[in-house]
């Protein structure tokens, strides 16, 4: 049956991250999404974890009795420019090592281009998979990839043939609630056409800024080619969470061992514990409906 993670990001301020397995277990959860931090792998620079650190980890996960499911590290692996893109492979094939001693069987990430120029970017994601999956293959780890706002494929049917492109079954999609608008709101289209590849789903709610006729949110100057969307409280924003999780259901994607739920609540930091709480209990509930 599909697991349900904790992102730590909240804990941040708070914990360290050898602590985080003993937060997370208090919070209910007995799985950890690992995302950036300072201390393991920080957003687009080089990892700073050593064998040291790793063991540590391992041992603090595993006496709290919580797994780590999934690493998630944000590289430039799709940057149009080639000497980030080269330094991007360098860190992400670092974090595929960290990701092999920890034993974590997946790894979640983001294309991480521009969308100024999306066809040179497009093209080093392709040259950079060349030189990432075998080493993704030689330590038997799945890679998804979510196309985050702002990045060069944002519509979520464009990624996946994107994905579908490398013609490779350990390559799959990232499904995040709180993107669905920026996706093309096709969760009942999309998710079927994505299958088994469907490899993980993050919780987190968020308004349709293309409501109001454009007007939901107002950015000044008019025009400014930003994207905006929020991580809130499922319930909290526009996402229809039971039309998402009836196309989970049908999918077979809520029956699967290896199929991960990620709670990634950014948006509540003053009352991290009452909505991480919140957010297990309501997981369960659209799960179990």
């Amino acid at each position: 049956m599909v697991k349900i993670a904790y992102d730590p990001t909240p804990l941040h301020h708070d914990f360290a991250l050898l602590d985080f397995p003993d937060a997370v277990a208090r919070l209910g959860y007995d799985q950890l999404h690992l995302t950036p931090h300072p201390d393991f792998a920080p957003f687009f620079r080089h990892p700073k974890a050593d064998d040291e650190l790793v063991a540590a980890l391992k041992k603090r996960a595993a006496d709290a009795g919580v797994s780590i499911a999934a690493l998630l590290p944000v590289q430039r692996i799709s940057w149009p420019g080639e000497a980030e893109r080269q330094a991007a492979v360098r860190n992400f094939a670092r974090v595929i090592e960290l990701a092999a001693e920890l034993e974590v069987p997946v790894i979640n990430t983001e294309f991480s281009g521009r969308p100024e120029e999306s066809e040179a970017s497009e093209a080093s994601f392709y040259r950079s998979m060349e030189e990432l999956l075998p080493l993704l293959h030689r330590e038997g780890i799945r890679l998804n990839i979510d196309p985050h706002p702002d990045d060069f494929v944002e519509d979520g049917l464009e990624a996946w043939r994107i994905i579908r492109g490398l013609n490779d079954p350990s390559v799959g999609f990232v499904y995040v609630g709180s993107h669905t608008f920026h996706y093309g709101d096709r969760a009942t289209s999309l998710i079927p056409e994505l299958g088994d590849r469907l490899g993980a789903v993050y919780a987190a709610d968020t308004f349709d800024h293309v409501r109001s006729h454009g007007l939901r949110y107002i950015t000044n100057p008019p025009g400014n080619a930003v994207r905006v969307h929020q991580h809130l409280d499922i319930g909290d924003g526009d996402v229809d969470w039971q039309e998402l999780f009836g196309a989970l259901r049908t999918s077979g994607f809520l029956d699967r061992d290896d199929a991960l739920i990620v709670s990634n609540v950014f948006a509540e930091d003053e009352r991290a514990e009452e909505s991480a709480r919140s957010q297990l209990r309501k997981l369960r509930e659209l799960i179990g409906a």
